[in-house]
């Protein structure tokens, strides 16, 4: 990720300083966490769609997503208690 981190202090910072008027460096928003979601309302019928979708977060973020359990049931997203659901952990940029 310190890629991202170049290209933002290379090319985004002054481009946002120009578009805001920003006046010093410090004004300018600075990232500290990435997150990225993926919703798989698929895998409630198929719960083999989560591992492909782990294996795709994995190509695209770096890092190996967590499969977790359900704390509680969520009606409107006809997710149980118990069942397999996945997120990817924040990566932080600092």
């Amino acid at each position: 990720m310190a890629r991202l981190k170049e290209l933002y202090n290379k090319e985004m910072v002054p481009q946002l300083m120009k578009d805001f008027a920003y006046k010093s460096i410090m004004e300018v928003p600075k990232l500290e966490k990435i997150v990225i979601n993926m919703g798989l309302g698929e895998a409630v019928q198929n719960v083999k769609i989560l591992d492909s979708a782990v294996e795709e977060m994995a190509v695209i973020a770096g890092q190996k997503a967590v499969i977790t359990k359900a704390k509680r049931s969520i009606a409107s997203f006809k997710l149980r208690q118990g069942m397999p659901i996945f997120s990817l952990k924040s990566i932080t940029i600092k």
